[in-house]
């Protein structure tokens, strides 16, 4: 019976980290649509800011209430702020605003580009020198993007890609790995789901007083917002935040940074299907050799650099 047991527990724990995986890379790789589909008919920085409010605000309430988490000191809500700005008003809101001008599809593939930037900060700031493997990966990463942003580089079909969308995709990836490397020492709740939450919540803040300096509220008319832009911001609060980040703290307590952070490679390729499928964007053969260079690129990286296994959120 206890052999049958200790069988029943390793299949439920392997059945979790599947259905983790793929909450990881099928509900993250599909928020680059859904963000497409919502800035269809709402305001970019508003909609982002109320997502990540929302969703910061629930689980906040489910990891002090449910988790019975204590609750954060003051000093820690600064911090917060500061680690949500880099990764959401930095981070999200440049892969939001970029989807006015380039495909979901290439947005992912720009992002995939962050253990490349996330190396060379960790080199600088924390003097950790790459090892040889990491400054290959490093090299074929930046490859990769020279041919995604060179124009017709190839001579293999019509390819163009806006550059302001592209350079606000580099700076989106750069400014997520600054809040990734930031949020590792900051003064945050040890606790990953309450940090978590706090940086949604400041983030969130952050983007909706962005939006509103824009002059976003004076586009904000519910009459105009369309059934697919709303649908695709609930599916974004409660599957792209809630649960994508839930399953990825998880993971991160389960099976580790190195296997977890494998969704870095997998999501452009669910973001560029889904594209490809669901909104007829193209996928030309220079944009796919680009891809397949900052695939390669993350993949190598992903197996030569050691990261530090404590994340905050």
């Amino acid at each position: 019976m206890a052999a049958l047991s200790n069988i029943n527990q390793a299949l439920s724990f392997r059945t979790r980290v599947i259905t983790a995986f793929a909450a990881v890379y099928l509900i993250w790789g599909s928020t680059y649509l859904a963000i497409r589909f919502t800035i269809e008919t709402l305001p970019p920085f508003l909609s982002a800011g109320l997502r990540f409010l929302v969703a910061g605000l629930l689980l906040y309430a489910y990891a002090r209430f449910k988790n019975k988490e204590a609750a954060p000191q003051k000093k820690h809500w600064g911090p917060a702020f500061v680690a949500g700005g880099f990764l959401l008003l930095g981070g999200n809101g440049c892969v939001v605003w970029s989807e006015y001008f380039v495909p979901s599809g290439l947005a992912a593939l720009f992002i995939a580009i962050v253990p490349l930037w996330m190396v060379l900060l960790e080199w600088g700031m924390m003097k950790t020198r790459p090892s040889t493997g990491v400054f290959v990966g490093i090299g074929i990463g930046f490859l990769g993007v020279w041919i995604l942003m060179s124009p017709d580089l190839l001579h293999l079909g019509v390819h163009s890609i806006h550059l302001g969308g592209a350079l606000l995709l580099l700076l989106a990836s750069f400014c997520w790995s600054i809040g990734s490397v930031y949020s590792r020492n900051a003064a945050l709740p040890k606790t990953p789901f309450l940090s978590t939450a706090m940086q949604m919540i400041g983030g969130g803040v952050l983007m909706i007083l962005m939006g509103l300096a824009l002059g976003e509220y004076g586009h904000f008319h519910m009459v105009n917002f369309s059934a697919k832009s709303i649908g695709a911001l609930i599916y974004l609060i409660v599957f792209g935040s809630l649960l994508g980040f839930t399953a990825y703290i998880w993971l991160l307590n389960n099976v580790g940074v190195a296997r977890t952070s494998t969704y870095a490679f997998v999501n452009p390729v669910v973001a560029i299907f889904l594209g490809w499928v669901l909104a007829g964007e193209k996928l030309d053969v220079q944009t796919a050799i680009a891809a397949l260079f900052v695939l390669v690129a993350v993949i190598v990286i992903t197996i030569y650099h050691k990261e530090p296994e404590e994340i905050n959120g």
